[in-house]
C-alpha cells in the first residue's frame, strides 16, 4: 500500500506539543517506556505462541535489542515480539483511547508534570516520550505469524501528522528508531544506556542486548590487540518476586513497582509472600501512594500480572482481585496453573478462586495492621482509596464486617480532619442506646447544621457523618455492625428520648385533629404528617420511610439518568414549637382557610429547603414570605413587641 499521510487525534496533538515544548527533566524515562513496551510485546507473543506455533517463525530466542548509531544520530529499540498490523499501528500510535483523557491532559499541563514527566507512563502513552529526545520517530513493525514479509512503517516528526506505508521486514516484531536531537545524542553513549537500563529495567525478564566494541589480544601475535564487536546482555533478568525478601532492597522493590505501574512515586506498602500447601504461588503486591486518575472509569485495567512458572499469561488478571481492591498492583506467579489457561477458563478455575481468596485476605490483613500500627500512614492511604474500599461493603457480603472495621468517618464528636471507626462508636455508645446513627451530607459543616441532629445533640448521642455520595447506597447493605443496627437520622420514626414518651402521647392527642387537617391539605405532597421525636428548635422536617430512599441518594440516581419511583416523604412537626401552638389556636377558632392554609404551605416549603430541595412553587413561596413580612412590619411597634 502506498504512502498515506494522516493526522493525529486532537488529544495526541496536545500531548506531543507538551512533550516537545514543556517537559524538561528526567528525559531518560523515554528508554524505560520503550523497553517496557518491547517487553510487553514479547510477553504477548510468548503467550500466543503456546497455541499458535507460527508465532515462533525462525525463532532465535526472545530479545530486546538497543542499537546506538552515532554516524546517523539514531537510537533503535527492537523486539521480536507480537508486532503490529497497519490498522493496529494507526490505532495504537495515532489515538489515545482512554476514558479520562481530558483529566489526563489537564494534569500534564499542570506545574507538577514538568518535574515528573514520567507520569505519562501511568496513562499508557509512554511511547510519546520519545519526542522529548527525538525530532523524528520511525516505527517499523511486522505482525508475528504473518506468512509474507510485508510490514508497516509509521513515521512522524511530531508536527501533528504521521505517515504510514507498507515495507518489507525480515522478521516479526517492532523497531522503534529515534532520530535524536543534538541534546538527545548523549543517549548514544554505551555507558549512558547501561546506566538507564540498570536503573529502570534491570529486572525485565527478557535479555536486553547491545552490541559493544571490545579490544582483544591476538592469539597469533603476542602483544597485538584488535577490536571486535560483541553482543552484551545489559540487564540481570532476575525475576524480583522469586528472590528472597531479605535480599531485595527498598530501591529494587520501588523500581519494579514503577516498571509495572508507571507510577513515579514509591509504593505506600509492599506485600511479598510465598503461599505453600494445597495452592502454591508467589505474590508481590503493591499499595500505591496516590490513586491513578482513571481509577473510577469503566475501562480502568485492574488486577495483578499473572505468571505461570515465570511465563507471563496475562498483564491484568481481573479474576485475582475483587473490584474494591483494584488499586493494588503487582505480580502473582503460580506453579499449579496450566500454561495454556485462557481468560474463559480463569473464570471457573478453582485454583484462581483459591489464590483470589488468599491474596484478598492478605491485603485486608495488611491494611488492618497498617491502621493499628501506623495510623498516619493508613490515614493517607484512606484519603486516596477509602471510597473504593467501601465498595466491598456492598459487593463482598462474606467480608463486609472485616471491611467495615477498616472504614473511617467524620463524626459529630470529633473535630474537622479527625475520624472515627465503627468500633470507636460502639465502644462509646450511651447507656440505653441501641443503634448506630448516621447522616449523609456534602460536607461536615453542612451536616452539623442539620435540624435532623437536634435531638441527638440534646441527648449527647454521636452521629457519624457519611460524606461520599455513594455512602447511602453502600451502607444500605450493611444493616448492622456487632449487633448494632445502622440507622439514618433522616429516615423512619425516631424516639430516642423515651422519658418524654408520655408527654408526646399527650401532644399527639392534643393536636390530632389539626394533624388530620394538615395531612388532608398536603395529601398530594406527603405520605403522612406526624409529631417529631427528633426536632428541638426547628418547626418541621421531611423524613423518608425506614426502607425509603435518602433524599441525597434520590438526587444521585436522578443525576445518573435513572428513573426514580415516586417517593413521598413524611412531614414531621415539632410539638414544642410555638408555630404549632399558634396554628392550633387558629384551627380551634374554626379558621380552616386563609392564613392557616398559607402557614401549612410554608411549613412544607421550609421542610423542603431544610432537606436541600426547592419549594414546589418558589414564586408562591416568595410571595407568601413577602406578604407576612409586610404585615408584620406595618403593625404598630407596640403590637410587634407584644
Amino acid at each position: 500500500m502506498a504512502l498515506e499521510k494522516m493526522e493525529f487525534k486532537t488529544e495526541v496533538k496536545q500531548l506531543l506539543d507538551l512533550m516537545i515544548h514543556s517537559l524538561y527533566s528526567h528525559k531518560e524515562v523515554f528508554l524505560r517506556e520503550l523497553i517496557s513496551n518491547a517487553s510487553d510485546a514479547i510477553d504477548r507473543a510468548h503467550y500466543e505462541s503456546l497455541t499458535n506455533p507460527d508465532i515462533l517463525e525462525n525463532d532465535t530466542g526472545w530479545k530486546i535489542r538497543i542499537t546506538p548509531d552515532k554516524e546517523k544520530g539514531t537510537l533503535t529499540v527492537s523486539d521480536n515480539g507480537i508486532g503490529m498490523t497497519r490498522e493496529e499501528i494507526i490505532e495504537a500510535l495515532g489515538t489515545i483511547a482512554h476514558s479520562g483523557t481530558k483529566e489526563f491532559l489537564s494534569l500534564l499541563q499542570s506545574k507538577d508534570i514538568k518535574d515528573n514527566p514520567e507520569l505519562i507512563g501511568q496513562f499508557g502513552v509512554g511511547f510519546y516520550s520519545s519526542f522529548m529526545v527525538a525530532d523524528k520517530v520511525t516505527v517499523i513493525s511486522r505482525r508475528a505469524g504473518k506468512k509474507d514479509r510485508i510490514g508497516v512503517k509509521w513515521e512522524s516528526t511530531g508536527d501533528g501528522t504521521f505517515t504510514v506505508e507498507d515495507v518489507e521486514k525480515e522478521g516479526k516484531g517492532t523497531d522503534v528508531i529515534l532520530h535524536l536531537t543534538e541534546e538527545g545524542k548523549k543517549y548514544l553513549e554505551a555507558w549512558e544506556i547501561r546506566s538507564i537500563v540498570k536503573k529502570y529495567s534491570d529486572f525485565i525478564s527478557h535479555p536486553i542486548v547491545m552490541e559493544v566494541e571490545r579490544e582483544k589480544e591476538s592469539e597469533l601475535k603476542k602483544g597485538e590487540k584488535y577490536k571486535v564487536k560483541e553482543e552484551e546482555t545489559i540487564n540481570s533478568m532476575k525475576a524480583i518476586w522469586l528472590k528472597e525478601k531479605s535480599s531485595i532492597t527498598e530501591e529494587e522493590y520501588g523500581e519494579f513497582y514503577k516498571h509495572i505501574s508507571h507510577d513515579p512515586l514509591k509504593p505506600a506498602h509492599v506485600i511479598h509472600y510465598r503461599a505453600e500447601g494445597t495452592s502454591e504461588f508467589i505474590a508481590l503486591l503493591y499499595i500505591p501512594q496516590k490513586a491513578p486518575i482513571n481509577i473510577l472509569y469503566r475501562d480502568y485495567k485492574m488486577g495483578p500480572m499473572l505468571y505461570v512458572k515465570r511465563v507471563q499469561i496475562m498483564e491484568h488478571c481481573e479474576e485475582l482481585l475483587p473490584p474494591y481492591l483494584r488499586f493494588v498492583k503487582g505480580v502473582v506467579d503460580s506453579s499449579d496453573l496450566p500454561l495454556n489457561i485462557s481468560r474463559e477458563m480463569l473464570q471457573h478455575n478453582r485454583e484462581i478462586e483459591t489464590i483470589k481468596k488468599n491474596i484478598t485476605k492478605k491485603i485486608l490483613d495488611t491494611l488492618s495492621e497498617m491502621k493499628r500500627d501506623n495510623y498516619e500512614k493508613y490515614l493517607e492511604f484512606y484519603k486516596e482509596f477509602g471510597r473504593i474500599l467501601k465498595e466491598g461493603i456492598h459487593y463482598d457480603l462474606l467480608r463486609k464486617e472485616t471491611i467495615a472495621d477498616l472504614l473511617l468517618f467524620a463524626s459529630t464528636k470529633v473535630e474537622e480532619g479527625q475520624f472515627r471507626t465503627f468500633a470507636d462508636y460502639v465502644k462509646d455508645m450511651k447507656e440505653g442506646q441501641h443503634s448506630i446513627y448516621y447522616i449523609t451530607g456534602n460536607s461536615r459543616e453542612e451536616a452539623l447544621k442539620s435540624p435532623y441532629l437536634e435531638a441527638f445533640k440534646k441527648k449527647d448521642y454521636e452521629v457519624l457523618i457519611f460524606l461520599d455520595e455513594i455512602d447511602e447506597f453502600l451502607f444500605g447493605g450493611l444493616f448492622e455492625y456487632k449487633g448494632k443496627m445502622l440507622k439514618s437520622v433522616v429516615k423512619g420514626e425516631l424516639d430516642i428520648d423515651l422519658e418524654k414518651a408520655a408527654e408526646k402521647e399527650k401532644s399527639r392527642k392534643k393536636y390530632e385533629k389539626l394533624l388530620d387537617f394538615i395531612r388532608d391539605t398536603l395529601k398530594d405532597e406527603v405520605k403522612d404528617v406526624r409529631l417529631s421525636g427528633r426536632l428541638i428548635d426547628s418547626p418541621c422536617c421531611l423524613v423518608a420511610d425506614e426502607d425509603g430512599l435518602d433524599p441525597q441518594m434520590e438526587k444521585i440516581l436522578k443525576a445518573m439518568g435513572q428513573k426514580v419511583p415516586e417517593n413521598k416523604r413524611i412531614l414531621e412537626i415539632n410539638p414544642d414549637h410555638p408555630i404549632l401552638k399558634e396554628m392550633q389556636g387558629l384551627f380551634e377558632e374554626g379558621k380552616r382557610d386563609g392564613d392557616i392554609l398559607e402557614y401549612i404551605r410554608l411549613l412544607y416549603d421550609q421542610a423542603l429547603i431544610l432537606e436541600g430541595s426547592r419549594p414546589k412553587d418558589p414564586a408562591l413561596f416568595s410571595k407568601t414570605i413577602t406578604k407576612l413580612m409586610v404585615e408584620n412590619l406595618t403593625r404598630r411597634p407596640s403590637e410587634r413587641m407584644g
